[in-house]
């Protein structure tokens, strides 16, 4: 059996290696999902600890409170998917688990929405109602054909395994995925709202063109605000998992401005922002979110051609007018 370990809240780096240490004394065959999430394949370590998946997954969340303070939500099911479907489906600080029998799979995934199977985000999620399949169990039962005239032959096939609860991946042993990190430091500390977020848009022209030219997506994207308070410096770190994996810049920047806006810093006075692309994937293997106009097509022909340029005559030869003078 699989359980995918959900910490709650993005960890620092260091706690993150130091509750990935804490699973591997139950099992070596762990995944790290940074920055708030692990797999572990626990299938033969139940005999040696002499208990079931649930009495595994309880002893890791006893030692994750006692060691770290954290109230860990554990999903358990037969494969990666269902395991984080479990683990999400219900409150916080739990453990959850999908047998490994088809019927209770089948009970698990009737009306599940369809916006909570990987990889259906909000534009996906609205194609597929405008066909009547807002649930797991419709999008089951439509034909192939159907769904892959709706999204495509992939992207289509993809969607009815995942809704029937078929996912052939296997938990990955290996370090923590490789992150892509920019960082923009202020001459002296910013209270200017307008300036950081300028600074937050040449960031995130930095990261998509890194993520493309090295053929990345990410999924994750993490916001490091490092400010200067009454008694020194001071910093925050908030985290949010994108609809789909992507290096499209817009889809970045929204997202690095709205991480921006939601910490509420008014008139704080930043010293650095930072930005962390993580949990990336291969380009070659991403979906895309269906879109029924030509702006985004023509703003990913722009980017592209940028690439180009920037490829030709340097990072500096296409950017913004607002991060002019920016390096």
């Amino acid at each position: 059996m699989i359980l995918y370990l959900h910490f709650g809240d993005p960890q620092p780096e260091p706690v993150y290696r130091r509750l990935l240490d804490m699973v591997g004394e139950f099992t070596p065959v762990a995944q790290a999902l940074p920055p708030d999430a692990a797999l572990a394949d626990v299938s033969g370590s139940t005999r040696y600890f002499d208990r079931d998946a649930a009495g595994l997954a309880a002893l890791i969340r006893m030692r994750a409170a006692a060691l770290h303070g954290l109230d860990v939500t554990v999903g358990i099911g037969p494969n990666p998917l269902l395991a984080r479907l479990a683990a999400h489906r219900g409150e916080p600080g739990a453990v959850r688990t999908v047998p490994d029998d088809p019927e209770a799979v089948t009970r698990f995934l009737h009306r599940l929405p369809a916006s909570a199977l990987p990889g259906v985000g909000p534009a996906t999620a609205r194609t597929l109602a405008s066909y009547g399949l807002r649930t797991a169990d419709r999008i089951a039962a439509t034909p192939l054909l159907t769904l892959q005239r709706i999204l495509g032959a992939a992207s289509g096939r993809e969607l009815r395994d995942r809704a029937a609860g078929i996912d052939p991946s296997r938990v990955t042993v290996g370090a923590p995925p490789r992150t892509v990190e920019a960082e923009h430091r202020f001459a002296q500390d910013e209270s200017d709202a307008v300036r950081r977020e300028a600074a937050l848009t040449h960031l995130t022209e930095q990261l998509g063109a890194r993520l493309r030219d090295e053929r990345q997506t990410c999924r994750v994207l993490t916001l490091t605000v490092q400010y200067a308070d009454r008694t020194g410096q001071a910093s925050i770190t908030r985290s949010r998992t994108l609809s789909e994996s992507t290096a499209h810049t817009p889809q970045l920047r929204a997202t690095a401005h709205a991480l921006h806006g939601a910490l509420a810093l008014q008139r704080a006075r930043v010293r650095s922002l930072a930005l962390r692309a993580g949990d990336l994937n291969d380009a070659a293997s991403a979906s895309r979110q269906l879109t029924f106009g030509p702006d985004d097509d023509r703003a990913r022909r722009i980017e592209a051609a940028a690439d180009r340029a920037r490829g030709r005559f340097g990072a500096g030869a296409v950017r913004p007018a607002s991060t002019a003078g920016m390096r």
